[in-house]
């Protein structure tokens, strides 16, 4: 069966500005990568040729920033929104470019181990319209929440006060052409947006087989920036250790563990403990870069300890008097030591920032 992807990219990720006042929160980097190549990668695993991606109508980041598609080897279409209207209008305005075709709506800020194949393969099985990926969640409040009986889904409510499961749907959906149908009948909700829960509930009304499954690896929305810790924590549990070409560990620096070290980066008189990744012309000095960390291409890190956390390109990181760890940095982001006794701080940085600890 033929299946196009569709991948949304839009929104303002306001939950991690300042980052996103000069990023588009689905380039931001989780183990060097940025989020929205998981989202691609994992349309690709599972055969998809054609990818349609949703953007800002007033931006031309993501196209500049991902291409035609063609490193890949897919084509890849872009879909502008003009005002982030709810996911369901994602859905809408693809229309032209889904066709007839069944496709899977991938959120592209959202991460899954393991690949979308399986949940491909079980919707054909199902012969269902729609199909849901659900993941158990601490807080199924935050999102749409189904109810489900007899092994179908009979319900979808967004973000209720009184959750009837503790599943929350998950960003990955997998939907026949019937979804036009819901997403083109619908009515804005009370925040002005046309509600994917609705669009789910518009079908399972109307006698539409509503699937689903349960995703049983991870799965990380990345829309606060303690997810983005996690994700990255994540992703580098299973990275293969790696030393590209013309990289210099000298002999006074100890690296153990699951690194990746990316071409050009200098390692001297430190300690690197994984798993970490070490960006392309990167430099730690006379310093300890600990477990879960994501140092970004041309950052310097100097007589100064790091540790679970992400770390954006050209960061100057010096004489930091204390560990900087549960941090996520933007670019070009300087810390620098000042006088006075270390206190531990905590940091979320936009781009641009300059901090003086002491």
């Amino acid at each position: 069966m033929h299946f196009k992807a569709l991948i949304a990219s839009g929104g303002r990720g306001t939950r991690l500005r300042p980052i996103t006042h000069t990023q588009n929160k689905h380039l931001i980097p989780i183990a060097n990568k940025p989020i929205l190549h998981y989202a691609i990668e994992a349309a690709v695993s599972a055969g998809i040729k054609e990818i349609g991606i949703v953007t800002n109508a007033e931006s031309d980041e993501v196209p500049k920033a991902i291409g035609d598609g063609s490193r890949w080897g897919v084509k890849i279409t872009y879909i502008p929104q003009d005002a982030p209207s709810g996911l369901a209008h994602v859905v809408k305005i693809s229309e032209a470019f889904i066709g007839k075709d069944n496709f899977i709506f991938y959120l592209g800020d959202n991460m899954v181990v393991g690949g979308v194949r399986k949940y491909l393969d079980e919707f054909e099985r199902s012969g269902a319209s729609c199909f849901l990926t659900l993941a158990k969640v601490k807080d199924p409040e935050r999102f749409g929440v189904p109810e489900i009986r007899n092994g179908m889904i009979v319900g979808v409510e967004e973000k209720p006060k009184k959750p009837k499961s503790s599943f929350a749907v998950a960003g990955i959906y997998i939907y026949d052409h019937h979804i036009f149908e819901a997403v083109n009948k619908i009515k804005p909700s009370a925040r002005g947006e046309l509600e994917i829960s609705d669009a789910h509930q518009f079908l399972i009304d109307h006698g539409f087989k509503v699937g689903f499954s349960e995703i049983t690896g991870w799965w990380k929305d990345t829309g606060k920036p303690l997810d983005l810790l996690e994700a990255n924590r994540l992703i580098l549990e299973n990275i293969d250790p790696n030393i590209e070409e013309n990289v210099d560990v000298d002999e006074h620096s100890d690296v153990a563990g699951r690194v990746v070290l990316q071409k050009g980066c200098r390692i001297v008189n430190s300690k690197v403990r994984g798993p970490a990744i070490i960006g392309e012309g990167a430099v730690v000095e006379n310093s300890y870069v600990g477990p879960f960390t994501s140092i970004g291409a041309g950052t310097t890190v100097v007589n100064s300890e790091v540790e679970y956390s992400i770390v954006l390109k050209g960061c100057k990181i010096l004489d930091a008097g204390m560990r900087i760890e549960g941090s996520l940095l933007g670019n070009d982001v300087e810390i620098v030591r000042a006088d006075g006794k270390p206190r531990v701080q905590r940091f979320m940085i936009g781009d641009q920032s300059r901090v003086e600890v002491s």
